[in-house]
């Protein structure tokens, strides 16, 4: 079965955040079975991702090393595949850096808990037996799922959100992660 035409709000909604119901709505529309839809794009999804690593087209943030050295322990949430969590991890020689790390699962049902739902950092700040934490992210759902975890957080403005206009108040705001480091000392 194929799909001869396509709406393109669809396709943006498919690649930059659906919900359960748009994603429920879409699959109407195109006659097509919601669970086997989704584990097909989350396939294609982690394999593109794998890939672009791997050729240098994705790297990671300069600045990662300001906290590896950090004596607190630290954590990874991402609204990402776990899967994709694990292998940046690993392939940035990374995994030892983080005491916990959480992505989410490849399933339709884990739509319902990315951020800003906070379940997966209170699955972390639980595992780290912590007893106050700072939540560092680059996007509004960061700060959102810190506020809702009860933690303070801080927005980093990398150059993709350096003129984002926040609905919501970090607790902090950071150009980078040496900046972080330095209001964790404070």
């Amino acid at each position: 079965m194929g799909v001869e035409t396509t709406d393109r709000q669809h396709i943006a909604d498919i690649v930059d955040g659906v919900t359960v119901e748009r994603l429920q709505e879409i699959c109407t529309a195109y006659d097509l079975d919601v669970d086997a839809f989704w584990a097909a794009r989350e396939r294609h999804d982690e394999r593109s991702q794998l890939d672009a690593f791997r050729a240098g087209a994705r790297g990671r943030y300069d600045d990662v090393a300001a906290i590896t050295d950090l004596p607190q322990s630290r954590g990874v949430v991402s609204n990402n595949h776990h899967s994709t969590v694990t292998f940046v991890l690993d392939f940035f020689d990374l995994g030892s850096s983080f005491d916990v790390y959480y992505g989410r699962e490849k399933t339709v049902d884990s739509l319902r808990h990315k951020k800003p739902d906070p379940q997966y950092l209170n699955r972390a700040l639980a595992d780290l037996d912590a007893e106050s934490a700072l939540y560092v992210g680059d996007s509004e759902s960061d700060v959102i799922a810190a506020k809702r975890a009860g933690i303070d957080s801080v927005f980093v403005r990398r150059p993709h959100s350096r003129d984002v206009d926040l609905t919501v108040t970090p607790t902090y705001e950071a150009d980078d992660l040496h900046e972080v480091v330095a209001i964790g000392d404070d």
